[in-house]
């Protein structure tokens, strides 16, 4: 199983509840690629976006630790890609770091 991080953002001037449905479909698509969530928290509540993005200013950034299987991935991008509350995503291969001891 491969380990990847998942960063995306969504307006920040939805309401919280919105955020959390958004939030919980990225998980359970995840999910659904058969994909397995290791952690999902907020990275920023609310930062300003350097070029606006769909006409949005200011967005909050998810990010979601997770591993599965590299076809997984291309699922995830096309659902995230139909998702219209998803401003921008990015997904990256997660390397094991081995530490000198």
């Amino acid at each position: 199983m491969n380990k990847y991080e998942l960063v995306y953002i969504v307006d920040a001037h939805l309401a919280p509840e919105a955020k959390e449905e958004v939030n919980k479909q990225v998980v359970d698509t995840v999910a659904k690629a058969e994909g397995k969530v290791i952690n999902s928290a907020v990275w920023f509540e609310r930062q300003k976006i350097s070029f606006p993005i769909k006409k949005t200013q200011d967005g909050t950034y998810y990010m979601i630790n997770w591993e599965g299987r590299g076809s997984a991935s291309t699922k995830i991008r096309q659902s995230l890609r139909l998702n219209e509350r998803v401003l921008r995503f990015m997904i990256i291969a997660v390397k094991n770091q081995k530490t000198k001891a």
